[in-house]
């Protein structure tokens, strides 16, 4: 049976919160996440239910710079469902909306997954970012992007 992501909403935070634990091992997503929250960063959430139970989970927050760009992070899917294409999936949706939208998205994260999904590390190359370059990956734009600084919220601090 297929899924459909959707928005986030209210009364689940508890189940994402599960669900970043149960992915990542530890609490720093779902604070994270907490902390964009409180600070009004988040600029979307969407979960992929399943059988009355969250699966996977993105939340997009906005960029201090350069304006009306996007972060996505966290991501996850439950590792009992990993493997299966919803990280593809739904991943893939967001960057045909992020491509149609012009809006870029970027992530932090395995080349190799988020390539697949319609990120790129090349239109990423000259971006400035406290995080590492070459695992930086940019969608919603058709080319290279000039030499720029990514200010992200305080949220992130210390992550």
């Amino acid at each position: 049976m297929r899924s459909f992501a959707r928005e986030m909403k209210r009364g689940e935070e508890d189940q994402v919160n599960q669900l970043l634990r149960a992915t990542f091992g530890g609490t720093a997503e779902a604070q994270l996440v907490r902390k964009l929250r409180k600070s009004r960063m988040i600029a979307g959430e969407t979960v992929l239910p399943f059988e009355e139970k969250i699966i996977g989970y993105y939340a997009l927050s906005h960029f201090v710079k350069p304006k009306n760009w996007l972060c996505l992070a966290p991501v996850a899917i439950h590792p009992d469902h990993q493997r299966q294409g919803h990280g593809k999936r739904v991943m893939g949706i967001l960057t045909e909306w992020a491509r149609l939208t012009k809006t870029p998205v970027v992530v932090l994260g395995e080349p190799d997954f988020y390539r697949k999904a319609g990120f790129s590390v090349a239109h990423a190359a000259q971006l400035r970012s406290p995080y590492p370059i070459e695992n930086t990956m940019l969608a919603g734009v058709d080319a290279p992007v000039a030499a720029q600084d990514l200010g992200y919220s305080p949220a992130f601090d210390g992550i």
